[in-house]
């Protein structure tokens, strides 16, 4: 195989096998994983899935934190053709029982310490005809390693196109359920789509022989998952850590000279503030990219000096497969020009313009209307979901973000707050409609909704202004308590504010921006 004959992901590591068997791809706590093991592994895989009838368009799903066999169970699964969501393990048992019924999973393999999780739902479950411990035997449930090692490795060959669904990841939903994003090879893999020869890439693309990725951010999340198939296209190698820990981080940087990590300001924060932070060596560690949220520039300031690198904000989304601009590294100023303000400019092959929310026509410069993009990151759509689908996507291939901002005369992006009633906590996208239909579930709640405020640590934090039931009374440890048994932590409100009436238009609609005036103010941008 040529490298201009791959398509696909298993196109991928079938390329990398061939030209580099014995270099090591993933290492996960101490176990090494070849080229040549992970394409013999997953062609064992794609044997056991093709015998539980598992072929071509199908969904598999996988619970469990980072490891390298999540690798290649996905690259098992492309090798037949088949699709792998990987389920956010830190869902309520409810919201994960949606998502593997929605995407109507086959088999679900659940990572060391979620067997209880997938206990609590497996009657509920539609689809599901089989669930493996990923790493051994969890409770009930056989482990993977030992089923995979029963089949013979042999590659099944199954034709794929750049056009066909290879992930699936579920992003929260305006309307209380969670939508599946699909991403094709072709998206994966768009930077080849786009025609960039290495030549013309930025120095901190390009991959370098023996450099190595820390891959930190968890594999729910396209920063993970599109952060171990960039390593497997690069031909490169990366430590897999099962979640994000900081004191793990170091240990890892120093050991192992890592070169390149992706992390969110919060993590980076969390890095910092570590008492080992400024004793580890960080001088082979050339890049740090950051995305999700905007960094405070003292921070920044902090990052730059602690940790000596270079800086790469990246702006995208899932629906764009990951990343669609960058803030390259020196447009990075310690001191705050005015483009440490934006996201930067697009990558090349991808499309930016500013639109009018209702009429949909381009704005000129330094006029905010919302963000919308095309190129071939784009997602293919959601999931069983045509409406929503042509309501993100129009027939010319534009996807609108949901985000307002806009462009300078050069071409630079300003994000200036969200048009969809999105919170981003942590890295974590929450619309307030899941979490307020979780606080409605309660019987003393009469009205609620729910907001994001700014927050030193996590950007923003999830808010919910409620009115209690006349005669009842209610505390926020109990009604936060109730709303964790529906949804996430993450998503569940840090604070509430009990108050006597929400905030309507005369018709009806709650006026959110009234409620959340009062926290913004003074900001430069609706967003932090």
């Amino acid at each position: 195989m040529t490298e201009e004959e791959i398509i696909s992901i298993g196109d991928v590591v079938r390329f990398q096998a061939q030209e580099q068997p014995d270099a090591v791809v993933f290492t996960f706590e101490g176990d090494e994983m070849t080229y040549a093991a992970l394409d013999a592994g997953s062609n064992r895989a794609a044997q056991a899935l093709s015998s539980k009838g598992v072929s071509k368009g199908d969904r598999i799903a996988y619970m469990g934190k980072n490891s390298h066999l999540y690798f290649e169970i996905l690259v098992g699964a492309a090798k037949l053709g088949a699709v792998m969501v990987p389920v956010n393990w830190r869902l309520a048992p409810p919201e994960v029982a949606y998502v593997l019924n929605d995407c109507q999973a086959k088999i679900l393999f659940v990572g060391p310490g979620f067997d209880d999780l997938a206990g609590k739902i497996e009657k509920d479950l539609d689809h599901v005809q089989l669930i493996l411990g990923s790493e051994k035997a969890e409770g009930d449930y056989p482990g993977y390693p030992a089923w995979r090692d029963g089949f013979a490795d042999e590659d099944p060959m199954v034709v794929c196109a750049e056009d066909d669904d290879a992930l699936q990841l579920y992003t929260s939903g305006t309307t209380g359920h969670p939508k599946g994003a699909i991403m094709t090879n072709g998206s994966i893999f768009s930077s080849r789509s786009a025609g960039i020869a290495e030549e013309d890439m930025m120095d901190w693309q390009k991959p370098v022989p023996g450099e190595i990725t820390l891959l930190a951010m968890p594999c729910f999340h396209i920063s993970g998952t599109g952060t171990g198939l960039a390593v497997m296209y690069t031909g490169g190698s990366a430590i897999v850590l099962p979640e994000y820990d900081p004191t793990q981080a170091l240990d890892l940087i120093a050991e192992y000279n890592i070169s390149k990590i992706f992390m969110v300001p919060a993590a980076i924060q969390i890095l910092l503030n570590h008492p080992r932070a400024r004793d580890v060596d960080f001088s082979n560690l050339k890049y740090i990219t950051y995305g999700a949220s905007p960094i405070p520039l003292e921070l920044m300031k902090q990052a730059m000096d602690v940790l000596g690198c270079g800086f790469v904000q990246m702006y995208g989304m899932t629906e764009t497969s990951g990343t669609i601009t960058t803030l390259n590294p020196e447009d990075h100023d310690v001191n705050g020009n005015e483009r440490m303000r934006s996201v930067g400019t697009p990558l090349p092959g991808v499309e930016i313009k500013i639109i009018d929310p209702e009429s949909g026509e381009p704005l000129p410069p330094r006029t905010i209307g919302e963000i919308s993009t095309r190129s071939a990151k784009n997602m293919k759509g959601y999931w069983n979901r045509p409406e929503a689908t042509a309501e993100t996507i129009d027939g010319d291939g534009w996807l609108r973000t949901g985000d307002a901002g806009y462009l300078d005369e050069e071409g630079y992006l300003y994000i200036q707050d969200r048009l969809k009633d999105m919170i981003i906590t942590g890295g974590e996208n929450v619309y307030p409609a899941e979490v307020e239909n979780a606080l409605y579930a309660n019987p003393k709640v009469a009205d609620v909704a729910v907001i994001g405020v700014p927050d030193e640590k996590w950007g923003e934090a999830v808010k919910a202004c409620v009115v209690v039931k006349a005669g009842q009374e209610l505390t926020e440890a109990e009604l936060i308590a109730d709303a964790r048994t529906r949804i996430a932590g993450y998503k569940c409100p840090k604070s509430i504010d009990f108050i006597d009436a929400l905030p309507r238009n005369p018709s009806g609609k709650i006026l959110r921006k009234d409620l959340r005036a009062p926290y913004w103010e003074g900001k430069d941008r609706a967003v932090n």
